[in-house]
């Protein structure tokens, strides 16, 4: 398996272990200890601890939060994704309490991977149509 290969299946078990089974366990075997990520809800975060815990605040708005990779494209150390979000608003988000809402987004995602593991991630999400959905009558 290439490199690029290998990486893209990092960021797939990334995807499919710890954000759609929530295997938050499962962290350490692909996410660096030191990794420097900005989510797409407007959190920055450094380290492995903080990043679960980013994790945690969106499994809390979000307790059936499905990430679908539509694209992923590798080359060098770097990998882009273009997904899918689906989840229940079943939290607090932005301010705005539970309302129960099934609500779908896109977004993107750039990783870099070096010795396995993910050690930067930035994650672009179409908030505002998110929050078109969470605040709809």
């Amino acid at each position: 398996m290439t490199t690029t290969e290998a990486n893209k299946q990092i960021v797939r078990r990334y995807y499919e272990e710890l954000w759609n089974g929530w295997r938050l366990g499962l962290a350490e075997e692909f996410v660096a200890p030191g990794i420097r990520f900005r989510g797409s809800l407007g959190v920055e975060v450094e380290g492995r601890e903080a990043f679960l815990g980013y994790v945690g605040m969106v499994r809390g708005a979000f307790p059936d939060f499905h990430n679908t990779v539509e694209e992923l494209v590798a080359e060098g150390d770097g990998v882009a994704v273009r997904l899918t979000y689906r989840g229940t608003h079943l939290g607090e988000l932005f301010g705005i309490p539970a309302t129960g809402r099934k609500v779908t987004y896109t977004g993107a995602a750039f990783f870099r991977i070096d010795a396995g593991r993910i050690i930067e991630g930035w994650v672009l999400g179409d908030t505002e149509g998110l929050r078109r959905q969470l605040a709809a009558t």
